[in-house]
């Protein structure tokens, strides 16, 4: 296990106007592992996301990357340091090209000026290699469009795309929370390669069990507040559903919905 941290944040602390949405959060993350990051809805998950992303700046504490204190102004700055954010609703365009949205605004190009223009045959081969590296073998064709794909063929195309540019972080905002059994392993699995490959990553879910399947360390956020810090095995996923639920326990709640059926 590496000692190393990657993305850090201290006391993080953020208002809007008489709104307190985060207090005093503090967490690590590390390369080569997978943070969970848990919590209800209006937790502050999201919020915490777009500081870690650029969106948002921090209204007192601190945040730093790769042991620098750090203040992204946009988006953009904290995708050249190396992190990249996929949403649940991906962003790709669904009538462009499976290699075309792989290579997004960062396009290969073949020829000399003024005849210079984007390499259709290389970015289609990569962007196909770079699916089925991830196991979606039903993508062949780097012609095909990407709204023929399903939700976690897009999910895999994303990270694909996100590792393949050098993201040293990845912050994945519920990547499985609207897919089946099966694209959702999909996901988890990439998430594992993701890992494997040296990636920190940030995995923003509701779904204990899959969280409880890939991750190596957890944090729980209520109401703004950091509930509970923990490694992976030291919490049953009751346990977890609990902290979830802000403490309530889950077995009283389901025989009080017993009662009302």
């Amino acid at each position: 296990m590496t000692t190393e941290i990657l993305m850090e944040l201290r006391d993080a602390s953020k208002s809007f106007g008489s709104t307190r949405a985060l207090e005093n959060v503090s967490l690590e993350v590390r390369p080569g592992r997978i943070l969970c990051l848990l919590g209800d809805n209006g937790a502050g998950k999201s919020t915490l996301i777009k500081i870690l992303s650029g969106y948002h700046r921090l209204t007192s504490g601190t945040m730093l990357f790769e042991g620098k204190p750090v203040a992204f102004a946009n988006p953009r700055e904290a995708r050249q340091k190396g992190i990249a954010t996929v949403h649940q609703d991906v962003g790709s365009i669904p009538l462009l090209s499976v290699g075309r949205n792989f290579f997004l605004g960062a396009e290969p190009t073949v020829g000399p000026w003024p005849f210079k223009r984007i390499n259709l045959l290389k970015a289609n081969q990569i962007a196909v290699e770079q699916m089925q590296k991830f196991g979606i073998t039903r993508v062949k064709d780097g012609e095909q469009l990407v709204g023929t794909m399903s939700g976690g063929e897009r999910q895999v195309l994303a990270i694909g795309r996100a590792m393949y540019f050098g993201a040293k972080m990845l912050i994945l905002d519920e990547p499985t929370s609207a897919l089946g059994v099966k694209e959702a392993s999909f996901v988890l699995k990439m998430m594992r390669q993701a890992r494997a490959e040296g990636a920190g990553i940030i995995f923003i879910t509701h779904n204990a069990r899959h969280a409880m399947a890939v991750g190596d360390d957890f944090c729980v956020l209520i109401h703004g507040e950091v509930a509970a810090r923990f490694k992976r095995d030291e919490k049953s996923r009751e346990e977890v559903l609990n902290l979830m639920a802000g403490g309530e326990d889950m077995a009283a709640l389901e025989a009080d919905l017993e009662t009302i059926d």
